[in-house]
């Protein structure tokens, strides 16, 4: 049978979450704590992998057993052994056609700056600091550009390894929330290093350094060399993937 996992966890203490040489990660850490509830070894598929430092509220994963155990049984079971950065925040059986990246229709991450003269305390593995001023008015402005069907070859990293660079950008908002700007993405899927090379930017228009029309230009240009640094990746969080309603998946 096929399990579904919703899963939340802090980024500061992995290597990322896919499996490498480097421990811990947040796929090995689940993979050793399912396993040992199953009592047989486990593989997991995610809705999208994130790189070190970067947090997830809502990530998706699924993998096949012949365990029976209970959605509450899974639960507490596979939260026991984990990581306590990793916690697991639901469990449901699901069709096997269900596929926890192929399936999915869209996913969307947020990326919190505090901007204020003084360094955070609290919560600054989930922050990135900026010190004022930004133009807010002028990044919301610069994140319409962005919006639709684009070619993002600007945004990607050089060690993307996605064969298409085209993807489909449902929203890009940039709000503020008391001293603390977000920077909010929804699309069907994302390049390596796509959010934080598209954060590096815009900070560029909200510090004045470049006009909102700049924006435009980098997208349009596809080149990598004239857009913004890539953003820190503390102030980046895996926020929710969105599936077709047949396969129950709860929502973020």
């Amino acid at each position: 049978m096929r399990i579904a996992l919703g899963i939340e966890y802090d980024g500061q203490p992995f290597y990322g979450f896919q499996t490498q040489k480097q421990e811990p990660t947040v796929q090995s850490c689940l993979e050793q704590a399912i396993s040992q509830v199953a009592n047989h070894l486990v593989k997991i598929i995610c809705a999208g992998r994130t790189d070190t430092g970067v947090s997830a509220t809502q990530q998706i994963i699924h993998f096949d057993t012949k365990a029976e155990r209970t959605p509450r049984q899974w639960i507490l079971g596979v939260n026991s052994a984990l990581h306590q950065g990793v916690s697991v925040l639901w469990a449901k059986t699901v069709d096997d056609s269900f596929h926890a990246r192929f399936s999915a229709i869209s996913r969307s991450y947020e990326y919190r700056i505090l901007c204020r003269s003084v360094r955070p305390a609290i919560g600054r593995h989930q922050l990135t600091w900026i010190r004022p001023p930004l133009d807010i008015q002028k990044m919301q402005e610069a994140a319409k550009y962005l919006l639709g069907k684009h070619d993002f070859s600007a945004f990607r990293s050089s060690k993307c390894q996605a064969h298409n660079p085209v993807r489909t950008m449902y929203e890009a908002e940039v709000m503020i929330e008391n001293d603390q700007i977000i920077c909010y993405f929804k699309a069907n899927a994302f390049l390596h290093h796509m959010i934080r090379n598209i954060v590096g930017t815009m900070l560029k228009v909200g510090k004045g350094e470049r006009p909102v029309e700049w924006v435009e230009e980098v997208l349009i240009n596809k080149d990598r060399t004239q857009a913004g640094m890539t953003a820190p990746p503390n102030g980046l969080t895996f926020t929710g993937v969105s599936y077709p309603p047949e396969f129950g998946i709860p929502a973020a």
